[in-house]
């Protein structure tokens, strides 16, 4: 698919390139400007003894010391249940978690205050393995269970059984800017701040809530993200909290700045995933019964396990048609960083779990894994899911055909096996992977939004919106629809910071509905002053409101023409109201928490990779040769856009699964809490051979424009590298034993993989 005239530049791709964007740390300091520094527990597990600040009191440049007790009101900020504290009380439940917060006049002299803090503890057990954790019945929520048809029945009938048990590891959000909040006070006990969040409601929210204050009280105003992929859209908020609560206190601005180990020691990760399985398969390959039971790493709060264990559950099935299915989830509590939302949100957990049993399948039957994946996929019409939600416009097999057909998956995988059969050291894998993703928040509620459009008197326009820009390209399209629907030039429209004085209420920008819920807002709001300026010119010229056409930055009906900026000068004089607020709410979801039944998404995206790998089975390295993506967008509203974040999610799931391995040491320190330990994807890990292209297809639903999510569908296009990975390390053996793989495929993993397929 080629690029279309609708390809855009990024609205700030000029001031990125100039050094010119400003992000929060960008903000000049106010005169008076203090900077906080955090301490943050050594310990996984203790009760606080006793804390001793007067040495951290008289060190240069200390204000004061910010510690629970100088929270007015509740002291959490965790974003579903209570149990995430802003500062440590009496307890600290894992290495990094912030027991006080020092305030000085730079935050080199608050960092170096901090360390002459003596704090006494009394140590506690700790539980890191999430095993462990769940014999013990730790659990941060109730474990959750789905069932469909009789699994116990099929497994005990069925010869062609397959039991085992792998995991997938965590991941680390790495951000380039880092988490930040600047709060300055204002009059009549009224804050504002500025920080890096995806969620500026919820900040305003937690923030008026630990200082007793009003919502109204508190205005939060973000105008760019350096990333954010999940990282900030609930952990923000103990920065966002403790700044706030020193800025009240000290009634100065404070800024407080995370460092890039601190960040790492003190935020929530992806959740790890072990997984325990029992499948039930005919002889063709076809999955007749999965049971499986997903220990999911929540960490030692709650956070938002909850939902992401739900969309886990949600995508075990992916693209597949399962008939008996029994999934169970179990959020273990263990004394570590407390996990959160990250790109997918639990569903490339899912996913991964039926990818991981199918490719098992196929070598116990002797089969290409593609063959097996496309005999389980979902029938093009009537399929309907495991948490009983229809399947509809299923474009996989479509999709995957085109694909198969224009990587020559075929020919290279003849190919690759004749390569293998004389190469003894390195050995080639291929794998072709699908992905079918749910597209809306799974609380019903979370999905809408609100937009306020300006049509200023010399015909420029300006809209705001309750999404975050983290990169993205959302203020893009939205300003791209404004455009479209009013017939005028993107240049003419500007879109500004998030600010929850001007939309209220919003949802986070996550799940991948950005631009749904936006666009679809923003566009209410241009339609309805396109429609008072026809019916103006319709009474004024006595035309008809059906000829009266908005495009090209001018306006035309039944023989008249004027420029945009005439009629908006015309109906400024006759009083007619140029702005509006414009809101949507996504329609047709419904869902039963409780039951796990319902329709939660309102539509599916799909997508499709092959990935060819080759493998050092010296050393356990491997480089990724070639990668042909194929991802539905709908119809794109920005291609070049979309292809950015296709091309950026397929890396970024691939960095999950082979080179990001997070370590805690025995004491529960994490150890990969910095760039020289922690190895994310580098443009040498990119292929040679990078082809990505758009699907052509216009969403069956109602969308903004007809187009499909692209946030976070195409990460799971990943998979397709750990899978080629395992099919070079098959190769050792004939393909006739599934190597024991866990991810992340590091070459220690691949090594050990290697040696159970030799023996």
């Amino acid at each position: 698919m080629t690029v279309s005239k609708n390809a855009k530049a990024h609205e700030s791709a000029h001031l990125h390139v100039a050094g010119e964007a400003t992000f929060v740390d960008d903000i000049a300091p106010a005169q008076g400007t203090l900077h906080a520094a955090l301490y943050l527990s050594e310990h996984a597990h203790a009760r606080i003894v006793s804390i001793d600040v007067a040495d951290v009191l008289a060190s240069p440049g200390v204000h004061a010391v910010i510690t629970a007790d100088d929270i007015k009101g509740e002291n959490h900020c965790g974003p579903i249940l209570h149990d995430d504290p802003i500062l440590a009380d009496d307890l600290v439940q894992y290495v990094g978690q912030p027991v006080f917060a020092v305030i000085a006049d730079s935050q080199l002299l608050a960092r170096k205050a901090v360390k002459s803090a003596r704090v006494e503890i009394e140590p506690l057990d700790a539980v890191f393995d999430v095993q462990q954790a769940d014999e013990q019945h730790s659990w941060v929520l109730p474990p959750m269970h789905l069932q469909q048809g009789d699994t116990g029945s099929v497994l005990a009938s069925t010869e062609q059984t397959l039991s085992g048990a792998f995991s997938v590891g965590g991941q680390e959000h790495f951000y380039l800017e880092g988490q930040i909040a600047h709060v300055a006070p204002k009059e009549d006990g009224c804050l504002h701040l500025w920080c890096s969040t995806q969620h500026p409601t919820e900040m305003q929210h937690l923030v008026a809530q630990c200082l007793q204050r009003d919502a109204s009280q508190i205005l939060v105003e973000m105008r760019r993200m350096g990333g954010g992929f999940g990282g900030k859209e609930s952990q923000s908020a103990l920065i966002c909290c403790v700044a706030a609560i020193a800025a009240d206190k000290l009634q100065r601005p404070v800024r407080l700045r995370l460092d890039r180990d601190d960040d790492m020691q003190l935020t929530g990760k992806r959740h790890g995933f072990d997984y325990q399985y029992q499948v039930a398969f005919n002889a063709a390959g076809k999955l007749q019964a999965l049971q499986l039971k997903m220990l999911i790493n929540s960490g030692y709060s709650a956070d938002l396990s909850g939902p992401v264990a739900t969309r886990a559950i949600c995508h075990v099935d992916n693209a597949y048609q399962i008939e008996a299915v029994d999934v169970r989830a179990h959020c273990c509590k263990t004394n570590t960083q407390s996990n959160t939302a990250f790109r997918g949100f639990g569903g490339p957990q899912g996913a991964f779990a039926t990818e991981y049993i199918l490719d098992n399948i196929a070598r116990e039957t002797a089969q290409d894994a593609l063959d097996v994946r496309k005999l389980n996929f979902y029938p093009q019409q009537g399929g309907q899911t495991p948490y009983g939600q229809p399947v509809e416009d299923n474009v996989i097999h479509q999709l995957v055909e085109q694909l198969e057909q224009s990587s020559d998956y075929r020919a290279r995988r003849e190919q690759i096996d004749q390569f293998n059969a004389g190469s003894s050291i390195i050995k080639k894998g291929l794998a072709l992977t699908p992905v079918k993703f749910g597209i809306s928040f799974n609380v019903v509620h979370y999905n809408q939004a609100g937009a306020l459009v300006h049509v200023y008197t010399d015909g420029s326009v300006l809209v705001n919106h309750g999404g975050t820009e983290m990169g993205q390209g959302l203020h893009t399209k939205v300003a791209q629809v404004v455009s479209q629907e009013l017939g005028i030039d993107l240049k003419r429209v500007r879109a500004t910071a998030t600010d929850t004085s001007k939309v209220a209420n919003t949802s986070a920008t996550a799940a991948s509905t950005g631009s749904d819920l936006n666009g679809k807002a923003a566009q209410d709001a241009a339609r309805q002053i396109k429609t008072r300026l026809i019916d103006f010119l319709s009474s004024k010229f006595a035309v008809s409101p059906a000829s009266i056409r908005f495009e090209q930055n001018r306006v035309r009906a039944d023989g008249f023409e004027w420029s945009f900026e005439e009629v908006i000068h015309l109906a400024y004089q006759a009083r007619v109201q140029l702005w509006s607020d414009g809101f949507y709410k996504t329609p047709d979801l419904h869902w039963d928490k409780d039951k796990l039944r319902g329709s939660p998404f309102y539509y599916f995206a799909y997508g499709a990779v092959v990935s060819e790998v080759a493998v050092d089975t010296l050393t356990g390295e491997f480089k990724l040769l070639a990668a042909d993506l194929l991802h539905d967008a709908g119809n794109s509203i920005n291609p070049a856009i979309d292809k950015g974040q296709v091309e950026g999610a397929f890396i970024q799931g691939m960095g999950w699964l082979t080179s990001e391995q997070l370590c805690w040491d025995d004491s529960g320190r994490l150890s990969t809490h910095a760039p020289s330990t922690y190895k994310i994807p580098a443009v040498s890990d990119c292929p040679a051979r990078f082809k990505v292209e758009l699907f052509e297809n216009q969403n069956v639903k109602d969308t903004i424009l007809r187009s499909k999510a692209v946030g976070e569908p195409p990460l799971l296009l990943g998979f397709s590298v750990f899978f080629a990975i395992r099919d070079a390390i098959a190769s050792v053996a004939g393909h006739t034993i599934n190597p024991p793989l866990n991810a992340p495929a590091t070459p220690e993993s691949i090594l050990k993989a290697l040696e159970a397929c030799r023996g």
